[in-house]
């Protein structure tokens, strides 16, 4: 048993999750609002951010990209075909640009903003930066989400998968930060079939069913969000 210190809209957190499905590693959740900057939470990753990782004895594990390490590090061995990084440092290296990719680049760009400004801020006292959303960086980012969906139809035609021949982290981390937008119904899914038809195959997997079936009250799910062939 492991435990996942997440939030259930942080892109991160959901990259973990699916990592932990695809391996059948059984995730104890425990919902952290990473704003209020508890003090037991901040022991855990002094950065204060999600997600944070708990494995038996091991010392805790803090960020998306360390705890994906560490999982294919401890376990990706085992998986054999499976294995969500490939064998070859080249093939490694394009994963874990995509991963840079999606986990940095499009969170600062797209997703961070669209989750904090949308749902965050429904939940954060004024002190921490509660309010209204500002239409200013949801119209942003609902910009570069276009251009980082061509570029992910782009892969989508080019290879089998984004990294490659096979599902790999890339693939996961980028349909983590997709899924939390596409509950939003902020993605522009009719500019890009590619990238459409790439997702809807990530999306079938039954890793993705646990994060399709989560519901946030007062913020209904897209059309889009659990149609498996939108």
């Amino acid at each position: 048993m492991f435990t996942l210190f997440h939030h259930p809209f942080c892109p991160h957190s959901r990259f973990i999750r699916l990592i932990a499905g695809e391996y059948g590693l059984d995730l104890k959740l425990v919902e952290e609002r990473s704003w209020e900057r508890r003090e037991a939470f901040l022991l855990l990753n002094a950065a204060g951010t999600t997600p944070v990782m708990l494995d038996d004895e091991q010392p805790p594990i803090p960020g998306a990209a360390i705890i994906a390490e560490y999982v294919d590090e401890a376990y990706g061995a085992e998986m054999g075909p499976k294995r969500l990084m490939p064998e070859t440092i080249s093939e490694r290296v394009e994963v874990r640009r995509l991963m840079a990719w999606f986990n940095e680049k499009f969170f600062e760009e797209v997703s961070h903003p669209l989750v904090t400004e949308r749902i965050y801020k429904r939940f954060m006292s004024e002190e921490n930066g509660g309010g209204a959303p500002s239409a200013d960086v949801m119209r942003a980012a609902k910009a570069n989400v276009r251009y980082h969906l061509a570029y992910i139809g782009w892969l989508a035609q080019t290879r089998n998968f984004l990294a490659g021949d096979r599902l790999t982290y890339a693939d996961l981390a980028a349909a983590a930060h997709l899924s939390a937008i596409d509950y939003l119904g902020d993605v522009p899914w009719s500019e890009d079939d590619s990238a459409k038809a790439w997702y809807a195959r990530v999306k079938s997997r039954p890793s993705f069913r646990p994060l399709l079936s989560e519901w946030l009250a007062g913020v209904p799910a897209s059309r889009t969000y659990v149609d498996l062939d939108f």
